[in-house]
Parts: C-alpha cells; structure tokens; sequence
C-alpha cells in the first residue's frame, strides 16, 4: 500500500490547525459561556411527573448560567390526573427532577423541595411545608441585590401559601405563571377548549389567592399564548435527541408519551413546550436594560378569579403583566445551541 509523504509544511499546517482549536475551545470556556455571570436568583416550581415539557424547561434553566437557581420544587397535579394519577404526586415530581439533575452530570448542589400533593382546601388557609418557607427566607434576604424570579409552569400552591403566609414578600420577586385562560379582547380560545385552563384547575384556592388577594408582582403567560410554543417532531429528532445523555432523556420521554397519547389521538407532529417561556423570560432578557425586550405584553388590571375558576372584571386589581406574543425563535435556538454546547 501506498504512504503519503508527510512535508514539513504539512506538520506546520497540522499543528497550526490543533492550536487554533486549542485555542479557540480555551476562548469558549474562559469568555463564553462559562464566563456568564448570574445576574438574577430563580426558584424554579412546576409538576415535573406530569407533561414532560416542564423537564424541558428545567434542563434548559440549568442549562443557562445568567440564573442562579435558588431551589426546584416539584409540585402537584389534579386528583387523578391522567399524565399522574398518584396521590404522590408533589413527591414523583421532585424525584423527576433529581433525575434531570443526575442526567446533566451537575456538580452545584441545588436543593430539591417536594410541595404539597394536594390543593389548598380554601383561599386563606396556606399549606406548610419546606417550599414554602423557602420562598420566604429566599424572598426576604438583604445580603443580595439579584432580583428574584419565582417561576411556576403548573399550579400555584406554593407561592400562593408564601404569600399568605408573609404578605411582606410580595414586592420582593417576581412571580412568572403559565395558566390562565384567554382575556375576551385579546385573544380567542382555541377549538374544543376547557373554559377552565388546566394549570388554573390544579388548584383555583391558589390561583384565587395569587389575583384576588395577593400583591405579588405578576407576569401571566395565558393558554393562547403559551401555545405559540410548538416544537416539531423533526426538530426533537434531530437538535436534541442526537445530543448526549441530557438529550436523549428529554427526547424519551416526549417520544413516549407522544406513542401513548397517539393511541387515543392523533396529534400530528407537533407538540407544545409551554413551560419553556420560563426560560425566555428570565435567562434570556435583554443586554441592556434587562427585560423579555423581544416578546410582547399588555398591562391591565388583574381580574379576579371567581368559584367558575374563571376571569372577572376587577376595578381595584392592581397592574399586572400579559403576554401576548413570545419571541419562540429565540427561546428555541438558545435551547438547542446550549445542548450542542453541552454534547458537541
């Protein structure tokens, strides 16, 4: 067999070549992002043993290092929920999300909360547990001046209770749901739609306490809106289950409940990652002046959420935000470049 002659010049080309990759993978993890610093603390609430789109949310979050995330509380879902029918439900979730931080090989330690498995029984009545006083000790903190972002993809029990509990926290974060049916003069509801929105249905004594009755500084991402957020098949297919153990465990579960739901319907080939906004609207706000400056919102008063568990005009609500379009373009791209980043 035939041997190619190697040149001088072609080692010189050869060594060039591995010290510019050198080089350039050095430049990558001293200035990218590894050089990120935190600039706002977040504690992360969702029912992670429910749709797997809040595994999404979570893996993207931990994967974004302008956040400093505080806590992850996994939260509850409705009696009987078809995605989890236990009465364990908080205590599933917490356990998915122990699961997604082993997957990610993450070496900081972050403390994982289970919340309550079950709703409030009534809007003044909080429940107790180690979530709750979390969000309180980590609201009323002096020894920091990063904001605090409480983001919440399911119900509201958690934040609801702390509120309740310590009505002075509520000018100290930042609460970020993802629930609520449409508002009349913004947006229509989607065909066959529930008048009752899901995450709102977890627990409405929650979500009662959090519009009727709390000061909390809210942004509400409605049912209309977190629709928008459609990820393809082709897309999980190809940007993230081919990327390492973080992506194909996020792939596996979106692929099995897609081959289970597909028994009773057929959902085509798109599926809604509607707890991901969390992520836009924190880690990815804008350089200067920091805010979601890429996705649009109204300011209106909160309404009040009557036993219907639906909206009701409220003359003395107090200024909340809404979104009505989000920037999916970008959220979804930084989702799969952090990924590629992570498994090149």
């Amino acid at each position: 067999m035939r041997q190619t002659k190697r040149t001088p010049q072609g080692f010189f080309w050869l060594s060039l070549l591995l010290s510019l990759i050198t080089s350039f993978t050095s430049f990558g993890q001293s200035k990218g992002l590894a050089g990120v610093e935190p600039r706002m603390r977040v504690i992360v609430d969702n029912d992670f043993s429910g749709d797997p789109d809040g595994l999404f949310q979570l893996a993207h979050l931990l994967m974004s290092p302008s956040v400093e995330i505080r806590a992850i509380i996994g939260s509850h879902l409705r009696v009987k929920d078809g995605f989890d029918p236990s009465a364990t439900q908080a205590d599933n979730a917490a356990k998915k999300a122990r699961e997604v931080l082993q997957t990610m090989n993450l070496t900081k330690t972050i403390p994982v909360f289970a919340g309550s498995n079950v709703a409030m029984v009534n809007d003044s009545t909080p429940v107790k547990n180690e979530a709750v006083n979390f969000i309180i000790q980590e609201a009323l903190r002096t020894d920091t001046k990063l904001p605090l972002y409480v983001v919440c993809g399911a119900g509201l029990t958690e934040i609801a209770s702390a509120a309740l509990s310590n009505p002075q926290i509520a000018d100290k974060l930042t609460l970020i749901w993802i629930g609520g049916p449409e508002y009349n003069e913004l947006a229509l509801p989607p065909p066959g739609y529930s008048e009752i929105e899901y995450n709102l249905n977890i627990d409405q004594a929650a979500a009662r306490v959090v519009f009727n009755r709390s000061a909390l500084r809210l942004w509400q991402v409605p049912r209309n809106v977190y629709r928008q957020c459609l990820l393809s098949y082709a897309q999980l297919l190809t940007k993230v289950k081919p990327r390492g153990k973080t992506g194909a465990y996020l792939s596996g579960t979106l692929e099995t409940l897609m081959t289970r739901i597909q028994k009773f319907i057929n959902i085509g080939e798109t599926y809604v990652l509607g707890d991901s906004p969390l992520v836009l609207l924190t880690a990815l706000q804008s350089s200067f002046e920091p805010d979601p400056s890429s996705s649009q919102y109204v300011v209106r008063q909160a309404p009040r959420i009557n036993q219907a568990g639906t909206y009701a005009h409220n003359h003395a609500g107090r200024p909340i935000r809404v979104y009505t379009q989000l920037d999916v373009n970008l959220m979804f791209a930084d989702f799969f470049a952090k990924l590629e980043l992570m498994n090149p």
